[in-house]
């Protein structure tokens, strides 16, 4: 599936959400999607556990 098309069909999905459940759903969709995003990419091995944890301790360091 190319990234025309994924797009196309998590806009719909948000675009649903909210339209039947309101912002708090349309959140929640989006949350969820960007979860399932990660997940899916550490499966597919794109990206690294510690690649990630790496970044978000740097980023508590900042504040």
């Amino acid at each position: 599936m190319n990234l025309a098309l994924t797009g196309l069909v998590v806009g719909m999905a948000l675009g649903f959400a909210g339209y039947f459940g309101g912002f708090a759903a349309f959140l929640l969709v989006g949350v969820l999607g960007a979860v399932g995003f990660v997940v899916g990419r550490l499966l597919e091995g794109d990206i690294e556990l510690s690649e990630l944890v790496d970044l978000l301790r740097n980023r508590d360091r900042r504040r």
